[in-house]
């Protein structure tokens, strides 16, 4: 199943009027004069060189800003050079859905009877099959329980089987990042809760008490395939081993204090969602024998189907909330689409690069995954300006990014600021970037990218250790101000 995003995207008149300027030998800055819109700068703005000294970073600062009417380039440094994207990654991702999978696209969780239903008795075995949805959560198996109940099955003679193959299996997404940050979990065709089980500790005395559980908005099921015990050390506050029928993790007591609660990944992602659906199953009156999960698809009748929302809804969500899950999700199933077999997660970011280099004219497009979370990905800011400018019109992507609050002096959010920013951003320590469309004053609406990177310092990081690298956080934030000033720059220079 594979839909274009809009032909305009691709074929559109207006861009091809103007290809020769847009793609072949634009000039780096417009030299076309422009008045100046109030409240930004009083007298001349301050060129691009002087703000990127001013900002005291070490490594690269790249950027390229267009029109999004003409496809001018309007001003840019660096603009073909590779640097990693971080979580602007996303807004490509997004785009690589949207175009093979369409809009509307659901993605589908099903309950498969292998066997007949008579009487109330499934004479088979259920398995609970993954379609690769990022948005399952446990209020979503509860409902699939009720609903089962509702088609009238009471008893199940076979076995309780899971199969997450519809997508690939992936122990985790970066092996770079530390083994207990949630933003880096495993990645399967079945998926519950972003793949994250929720570790929360309470001080009694001199001990503690400690609880995993699959909590979503309206039941916290307490399960045993995540496993925690205390330590006492005063570091690594976490260590991870397989412990074969679960993942068992210890925390350094001296880290814990009085209580408290944190989100940790999930590397046994099909097991997971079987624990808590049998739970859900059971108050049901409908008791499980749980069985080997499957290799190879279930053949057999759905009886229960539960979709997702829409794949627009689902992207917004994953545009603002930045979720790594949801976008190699999202990113591997439109591989699957394009291709028409399931590919492991690098080769299908190099399917996705492909298709960003053919289709979006993004040349030198490199990714490593669908997220951006892997430091290695590399995109210039020049070809993802053009890309943005070659979508705008198609009016898919604007709509679900996310809306960027600007600072004021004090660094509080000005909510009454001149120019609107609505973009995609992505941090790593040591990266920082912003990608999307800007508006000035004026109205006039151009289409940026900037992207900083420090990779020298990354490469300095030790993984293994716990909290923020010297130096990373006063960097990020002198980044992210550099992007701010430079966005004001363009809009009283380019905003008329």
């Amino acid at each position: 199943m594979s839909k274009v995003l809009s032909r305009r995207i691709f074929l559109g008149s207006a861009l091809s009027a103007v290809a020769g300027a847009v793609w072949a030998g634009a000039p780096a800055v417009s030299l076309r004069p422009r008045p100046r819109p109030e409240g930004l700068y009083r007298g001349s703005p301050p060129g691009a060189e002087a703000l990127i000294e001013a900002a005291r970073l070490d490594g690269q600062v790249t950027f390229s800003v267009m029109d999004v009417k003409t496809g001018l380039v309007l001003e840019g440094r660096g603009e073909t050079g590779g640097v990693p994207p971080a979580s602007v990654t996303k807004a490509v991702t997004a785009l690589y859905a949207l175009s093979i999978l369409g809009a509307e696209y659901r993605f589908a969780t099903r309950l498969i009877a292998t066997g007949p239903v008579e009487n109330g008795v499934l004479k088979g075995d259920l398995v609970l099959a993954g379609g690769g949805d990022p948005t399952l959560d446990t209020d979503a198996l509860a409902q699939m329980a009720a609903d089962l109940k509702d088609k009238g099955v009471h008893e199940v003679q076979g076995a309780f089987r899971v199969w997450g193959g519809a997508l690939p299996f992936e122990r985790v997404i970066d092996s770079s990042q530390p083994e207990h940050v949630g933003y880096n979990p495993s990645v399967s065709g079945l998926n519950l809760n972003f793949n994250r089980v929720h570790f929360e500790w309470k001080r009694g005395g001199s001990e503690y008490s400690v609880s995993m559980d699959a909590r979503s908005a309206r039941y916290r099921p307490a399960v045993t395939i995540a496993r925690m015990a205390i330590a006492g050390r005063n570091a690594p506050i976490y260590t991870y081993e397989d412990g074969g029928d679960h993942d068992a993790w210890t925390v350094a007591k001296a880290a814990l204090g009085n209580a408290g609660a944190r989100w940790l990944p999930v590397r046994k992602p099909e097991a997971y969602a079987a624990e808590v659906f049998a739970v859900f199953a059971r108050s049901q009156g409908i008791v499980l024998a749980p069985g080997a999960a499957l290799r190879d698809a279930p053949e057999g009748e759905a009886v229960v189907v539960h979709r997702s929302a829409p794949l627009r809804d689902v992207l917004r969500d994953m545009l603002k909330y930045s979720n790594n899950l949801t976008a190699e999700l999202v990113g591997l199933t439109a591989t699957a689409a394009r291709l028409g077999r399931v590919a492991p997660l690098a080769a299908s970011a190099q399917e996705m690069s492909r298709w960003a280099r053919t289709e979006l004219g993004m040349q030198g497009a490199g990714l490593v995954d669908h997220s951006g979370l892997g430091e290695q990905s590399r995109l210039s800011a020049g070809a993802l300006a053009q890309a943005l400018v070659r979508v705008h019109g198609d009016g898919q992507l604007k709509p679900i990014l996310k809306d960027i609050a600007l600072r004021d002096d004090n660094g509080g959010i000005d909510r009454e600021h001149p120019v609107k920013v609505t973009a995609k951003t992505g941090t790593l320590y040591f990266v920082s970037s912003l990608a999307g469309y800007m508006t000035a004053p004026d109205g006039t609406e151009l289409a940026f990218a900037i992207f900083c990177a420090d990779t020298d310092r990354r490469q300095q990081i030790d993984s293994r250790a716990a909290g923020r690298p010297p130096g990373a956080a006063s960097w990020n934030r002198r980044a992210k101000q550099l992007q701010q000033k430079l966005i004001e720059r363009w809009a009283t220079i380019y905003g008329a």
